[in-house]
């Protein structure tokens, strides 16, 4: 599938201490990917291969429970287009 973006809001079922150092390393493991993202309070959202993404959000969810979560509630958004879609198409007028 050609360019989508996907919305990832991650929260792991861990002390509450503990729950923003997990998310970081959720964040950090998506940038080392190399995709676009954006950052935002409640989630972060990507553009990219529709697989590759697919497969961030796996390894988002894996990211928490070797950081001790029992449990990973993902909430995850996805928008396509036929011809791809790109996260500056949507906000590139409030920047």
């Amino acid at each position: 599938m050609k360019n989508v973006n996907v919305s990832l809001q991650i929260i792991p079922v861990v002390p509450e201490e503990e729950i923003y150092p997990v998310v970081d390393k959720v964040i950090d493991m998506i940038k080392e990917k190399g995709v676009i993202y954006v950052v935002g309070p409640m989630e972060t959202t990507m553009e990219g291969d529709y697989e590759v993404l697919m497969n961030i959000v796996k390894e988002a969810q894996e990211i928490c429970y070797d950081l001790g979560a029992d449990r990973v509630l993902a909430v995850v958004k996805i928008d396509s287009k036929k011809n791809g879609v790109t996260i500056d198409e949507k906000i590139y007028k409030y920047r």
